[in-house]
């Protein structure tokens, strides 16, 4: 239900922007007269917007065309929009690139990089101080009487990473902890947790933790981190492979010289997960760099994106 009323919110955007102009639609040559670029709204929808607007300027004036971008409440409304052709493009997180690219038709143009390479993050598993609770040994001893949460179904971190090593350590989310939940978001789940409302999360330190911990709402004595997953390519940003090759190619030079060409519309929104943006930029990705997370996915019996 959460996800058929995200797809449904998303939708009455789109018709919102689109007037009585279909600006999803390409020209002969397979160019949109608008680009329409999805974008998870975040756990602060309002400062992801604030945020993203010097840099929909910045491609605006790029490409000398209208860019928008249009925000949703989940992953599954991105990239059920994308396979219904109701946006150009959008920003995802890997597994929810991996869920959308399970259909041909998308291709990776540019990840978030540092030094000329892509960025890295970690999942972490975590609890609050009262629980108890200290290692993932704890964890397994008490699971059947521990609430879980993971963030959004389409999160790496938040749920692909934490599932997966939660399985190979014995412990099957579906039926090992007392009730497992989707908070909805990563902040959602830290704050489900600091609060004592759940036992253990799942979430992000780079990207999310630490977001928090800065902006003064979780202070580092209310956590405790059980444990950190090995590092994770960041997300990916993607394109339809219908629309025109050229096109493709300097929306994707647009991102690359973003940093050089525009650094304070570049730095705005990526500032409010990583504060030290002085040697960051996009670089090009390619598809394979996200087939370990495919594997990963892959060896994980009847996930799905919709729980």
């Amino acid at each position: 239900m959460r996800a058929f009323v995200a797809v449904i919110t998303l939708l009455v955007a789109l018709l919102t922007l689109n007037g009585c102009k279909d600006k999803t639609a390409l020209d002969a040559n397979g160019v949109p007269g608008t680009l329409l670029i999805g974008s998870y709204g975040g756990d602060n929808p309002a400062q992801t917007k604030a945020a993203l607007e010097p840099f929909r300027q910045y491609l605006a004036q790029k490409l000398g065309m209208d860019v928008q971008f249009v925000y949703t409440t989940d992953y599954t409304a991105v990239i059920e929009a994308l396979r219904a052709k109701k946006i150009h493009m959008a920003h995802l997180t890997p597994f929810a690139y991996i869920l959308a690219t399970q259909q041909p038709g998308l291709t990776p143009i540019a990840t978030l990089g540092v030094n000329g390479n892509p960025t890295l993050y970690h999942s972490i598993i975590f609890t609050n101080t009262h629980t108890g609770l200290k290692t993932m040994a704890d964890v397994k001893a008490r699971a059947k009487s521990l609430t879980l949460c993971f963030a959004d179904p389409a999160s790496t971190s938040g749920h692909l990473i934490p599932h997966a090593y939660l399985n190979s350590i014995g412990l099957n989310p579906d039926s090992a902890f007392k009730e497992t939940i989707f908070a909805g978001s990563h902040a959602a789940s830290i704050l489900s947790v600091q609060s004592g409302k759940v036992d253990v999360g799942c979430s992000t330190s780079e990207l999310a933790l630490n977001k928090l911990m800065r902006e003064g709402i979780v202070k580092k004595e209310d956590i405790v981190i059980l444990w950190t997953s090995p590092p994770i390519v960041n997300d990916a940003i993607t394109i339809r492979s219908d629309l025109n090759k050229d096109f493709i190619k300097k929306v994707q030079n647009a991102y690359l010289s973003a940093a050089k060409d525009n650094f304070p519309a570049f730095s705005k929104y990526v500032k409010l997960y990583w504060p030290n943006t002085a040697q960051m930029s996009y670089v090009p990705v390619q598809d394979s760099a996200y087939n370990q997370l495919r594997k990963i996915a892959g060896n994980i019996k009847d996930l799905k994106l919709n729980k």
